[in-house]
């Protein structure tokens, strides 16, 4: 079975750091890849997530899945936005150095090339900085980071039964699928798309069914045992911030001000070298 979003367990730096530190590293490293399109700090920024991968010992195959559909999705945006947009970068780079043309409005040129250069660097930067806080990450932990930095204790424990429930749902299906699979039901590549999603449908119902058992089922043990009753929870997996926390948030919230520095030094959200 694929590992497609869930905690992986090794012994690691990153694994040692705190949940609400992997948290606020998260945000301030998707702050500073949003805030600025400049192409010298974006193309540092994928190093720096990779190099973070292997201190982790996260491997790229067990990531692969979710790393495959990034790549796809990646490419259809880049392909939308020629296809609706073949100019925009001419129009941010206030400059037009033409390649070779298309036909009619679709004409190829440098700075739009540059700009989808900047699109791809954003994806790199943000998604395997993503993959990584979610295989790195115990829900438990989080949940108890989470309540020692403020978030009340019911929506810490709801995060915390969400991303737990992430790889209950893929062994479920895979159990589901193989039980309908030795029932008869063809769902190997060699059947048509259009088969394979109606397949799919003897598959969904009864995964859908087994959810809402087990939602009533946790409910039910969550009510019994006076979960909310009363306003503050101890936790078994709290721990305290180590100097290692504050130095990764440190280093973080360091990422966000170059950010914010180069937009000011470059006048703009954008870095142009046509000008």
């Amino acid at each position: 079975m694929r590992n497609i979003f869930n905690y992986i367990d090794r012994p690691s730096p990153i694994h040692d750091l705190t949940g609400a530190t992997k948290l606020v590293c998260l945000l301030l490293w998707s702050f500073a890849a949003m805030m600025t399109y400049d192409t010298r700090f974006l193309a540092m920024l994928p190093v720096l997530s990779f190099a973070l991968f292997v201190i982790s010992k996260i491997r790229l195959r067990d990531v692969s899945f979710m790393l495959g559909f990034t790549v796809v999705f990646m490419v259809l945006n880049n392909v939308l936005v020629f296809l609706f947009s073949p100019q925009h970068g001419v129009s941010l780079y206030h400059a037009k150095h033409v390649l070779f043309s298309l036909g009619g409005r679709y004409v190829v040129t440098q700075e739009q090339l540059f700009y989808h250069l900047n699109l791809v660097l954003k994806y790199l930067s943000t998604i395997p900085i993503v993959l990584l806080f979610v295989c790195t990450t115990d829900p438990s932990e989080f949940a108890a980071s989470l309540n020692r930095i403020g978030v009340k204790y019911s929506i810490a424990y709801s995060v915390a039964l969400a991303l737990r429930y992430i790889p209950d749902i893929q062994r479920e299906y895979h159990e589901i699928s193989q039980a309908q699979q030795a029932r008869g039901i063809e769902m190997s590549k060699k059947q048509t798309l259009v088969k394979r999603l109606k397949s799919a449908g003897a598959i969904l119902i009864p995964l859908i069914l087994s959810s809402m058992d087990r939602i009533e089922v946790i409910s039910n043990a969550m009510e019994l045992r006076g979960f909310g009753k009363k306003k503050k929870r101890t936790w078994y997996m709290a721990r305290p911030f180590s100097r290692w926390d504050i130095l990764a948030m440190i280093l973080s919230a360091g990422l966000l001000v170059t950010a914010i520095l180069l937009n000011v030094r470059n006048g703009e959200r954008f870095w142009n070298p046509f000008v």
